[in-house]
């Protein structure tokens, strides 16, 4: 079954795929903690609040803000599927190069978050079993 991505099913079925595979995922090489100010969304009143963490050893990313973020990044909901879900690194850079997403706070540790999420066997499953849970990809 799918979600609408950041919606409440989408963020619970998420996170029963990661706790499925937690023993045998790598951790993230780097400990982060952001808030996401997500607009354009197609569902709610058109924005969310939520956050990725990784200072417990996984990646969390739930609804809701983290105390004491390493940075805030707002962006659409688009761009946030896009680097969150489908893992484009071209959508991406170019939300980042015209101005789409932005960033308040370390935007050095927001990068390396990118290169130190785990990329292996295990977390490349783990990723495609969240495309196939998420409404239109």
């Amino acid at each position: 079954m799918s979600h609408e991505f950041l919606t409440p099913e989408w963020i619970e079925a998420a996170r029963e795929i990661r706790q499925r595979h937690a023993d045998a995922v790598a951790p993230p090489t780097i400990e982060v903690r952001v808030n996401l100010t997500v607009t354009e969304v197609p569902f709610g009143d058109g924005e969310i609040a939520a956050h990725l963490d990784t200072s417990d050893g996984t990646v969390d990313l739930d609804l809701g803000v983290v105390d004491d973020p390493h940075a805030t990044i707002t962006l659409t909901h688009a761009t946030a599927r896009a680097l969150l879900v489908e893992r484009d690194p071209a959508v991406v850079m170019q939300a980042f190069m015209t101005g789409q997403v932005q960033v308040e706070g370390d935007i050095m540790r927001v990068m390396a978050l990118q290169a130190g999420l785990p990329d292996d066997e295990v977390s490349l499953a783990v990723a495609e079993e969240i495309v196939a849970i998420t409404a239109g990809i």
